[in-house]
């Protein structure tokens, strides 16, 4: 029953953070079209490299795509969803799935309001560092901040050691085209 409502919870969320955003009718189907995208780069991403994405140490590499709220809205959503489907797939069961996408989906929200990248990288450093870390050390019985500390680590590999060249770079190159904030 607590996870239909957490379930409910994490929609409800969603769609008042959707009705947030300014979409118009001409613009909704790129912008939709772009959050799926976003999504599906997540989701396969974490799947394909699933032996150091799931558990008490990992290291996401998806993560790395936490920073594009920065320079394009439709990334909020987006990461949300792809998380979702990603932890769906991983098998860690509803902890993961419920409180892991709420946890990416609130570092997105943050990350968007941050003026760049270094700033930006911050919230999905310390949400996971902690949150992730508070669920995965009840599940796999393992001591709160070793997990936070190994889940920390990861998180910066991922979010500033790829996410930040991986911003430059869609910065300095026409991938720039393809977002836009707002």
């Amino acid at each position: 029953m607590l996870f239909v409502i957490l379930f409910a919870a994490t929609l409800l969320l969603l769609g008042y953070l959707l009705g947030q955003v300014k979409i118009t009718e001409a613009n909704k189907a790129s912008y939709l079209t772009r959050a799926a995208v976003i999504a599906t780069i997540y989701a396969l991403i974490t799947y394909l490299f699933k032996p150091i994405s799931y558990g008490p140490i990992q290291v996401r590499v998806s993560e790395a795509l936490t920073l594009l709220p920065l320079i394009e809205s439709s990334a909020v959503p987006g990461l949300f969803i792809g998380c979702l489907i990603a932890n769906i797939l991983g098998g860690m069961g509803p902890w993961d799935i419920y409180f892991g996408s709420i946890i990416t989906l609130i570092a997105a929200c943050i990350t968007a309001k941050m003026p760049g990248p270094v700033l930006g990288s911050l919230p999905p450093i310390i949400l996971n560092a902690f949150g992730v870390a508070y669920y995965l050390s009840i599940i796999y019985d393992v001591p709160y901040l070793l997990t936070a500390l190994y889940i920390g680590i990861g998180q910066v590999v991922s979010v500033a050691g790829l996410g930040i060249p991986l911003f430059s770079f869609i910065q300095r190159t026409s991938l720039k085209d393809f977002f836009r904030k707002g």
